[in-house]
């Protein structure tokens, strides 16, 4: 793993706008940087990065079906106790999962030796960033090859567009999928659009709307779009625990609407599934030590350690703590639920960055990655997504 500098193209601003990517700066600095990429060889994307992936997703498919079983730990993961029954249900039914991404501490294969990566948070509910990892950094490859700024034998690691399509396909049934978010946001409101486009490529109808704009029919029963139209299945770009709070979240459960993500993602998307997953596979080479801040086993940790909210987004309220000593803290709205301890797990330093693995699966399938680097060890909103190649 190298992080290689390189030329940027001439019209790259171009070429994003004219594939939507209308958010590639933010707040005027720059969010897509192809100054540089991170040049990866064939075994470490296959043994350090695929691999324990695929391993890591199935530890936390099996923490799901012991949760739903179990009272103490909702309870621990500071689930409502009134959706208890929604996300037991929609694990029986074993509801479809669309996508997910893993972000991951990895150091690279150097000097024969090979540190495995480690489990950093599982982002199983609203991840974003998908369309610059499945498109515009493909984009960047082709063009790069056919430029010479890259070697003509490089590839990348990226079948996510692909994979998308053909998810769709079996979720969809035929049907039209409605997506939803927060659509004044650019970059979500770019993430729903690129959804949609894969959607309708599987041969879907599709509706984008803003979450606000869902209403609820009482005759009949369920939710409609702004036509009155029924909503079979949504993609929504919207947190579980925000929805649990809502007006309508009550109705969730009686409701006919499919979900992506389904309700039982709730569980994934709770850092309180990092100390769960140590309790159950304390020691495995790809997970970190982790407890709950309560639990006076965290005093093992010892004066360094990561901070994290049992909830929180893109960093914030995540404090890293060095010799008792918080060197860098992200400000942010969360906490209120409580905070899991997690041992610390140094991101490789090139140069005074700090580059974060994300490492994408659909349908539980691992199949690309994305790189977000950031002057500071905590990656949050702003840090700047970079390219990669195999090489």
């Amino acid at each position: 793993m190298q992080r290689i500098p390189c030329p940027e193209r001439d019209d790259w601003r171009e070429t994003a706008a004219r594939c939507g990517f209308d958010f590639y700066e933010l707040d005027g600095e720059r969010y897509w940087d192809e100054r540089a990429y991170y040049a990866f060889t064939i075994a470490e994307i296959e043994l350090g990065i695929e691999e324990p992936t695929a391993e890591i997703e199935q530890m936390c498919l099996d923490l799901v079906g012991r949760v739903v079983a179990d009272e103490a730990l909702l309870r621990r993961l500071q689930i409502p106790e009134a959706v208890w029954p929604l996300l037991a249900e929609s694990w029986r039914r074993r509801d479809g999962s669309l996508y997910g991404r893993l972000d991951l501490s990895f150091q690279g294969f150097r000097d024969g030796g090979r540190v495995p990566a480690k489990l950093l948070e599982y982002n199983a509910d609203t991840p974003t960033s998908i369309f610059e990892a499945a498109v515009f950094q493909w984009t960047w490859l082709e063009q790069a090859i056919e430029r010479r700024i890259l070697p003509g034998r490089a590839d990348q690691y990226n079948s996510i567009h692909e994979r998308l399509i053909e998810r769709w396909r079996v979720l969809g049934k035929g049907r039209r999928v409605h997506l939803a978010g927060l659509t004044a946001e650019a970059e979500d409101a770019a993430t729903l659009a690129y959804l949609a486009d894969t959607a309708a490529q599987a041969g879907l109808s599709t509706t984008v709307l803003d979450i606000a704009d869902i209403g609820w029919r009482d005759t009949g029963g369920g939710f409609v779009d702004l036509a009155n139209a029924d909503i079979a299945l949504a993609f929504k770009l919207y947190p579980w625990e925000w929805m649990f709070r809502d007006t309508f979240g009550a109705k969730l459960e009686s409701a006919a609407t499919q979900w992506l993500e389904p309700p039982w993602k709730a569980i994934l998307s709770n850092k309180g599934i990092l100390p769960l997953l140590w309790q159950m596979n304390e020691g495995h080479p790809n997970l970190l030590p982790a407890y709950f801040e309560d639990d006076p086993r965290a005093a093992s940790l010892g004066p360094s350690f990561v901070r994290k909210p049992i909830y929180s987004r893109e960093g914030a309220n995540v404090s890293l703590v060095a010799g008792g000593v918080a060197l860098s803290a992200q400000d942010g709205p969360y906490g209120a639920e409580g905070f899991i301890r997690q041992a610390l797990a140094p991101l490789p330093d090139f140069g005074g960055v700090y580059p974060v693995i994300g490492s994408w699966l659909v349908d539980h399938q691992p199949c690309g990655l994305s790189i977000r680097e950031d002057e500071s060890p905590i990656t949050g909103n702003r840090s700047r997504f970079m390219p990669h190649a195999i090489v």
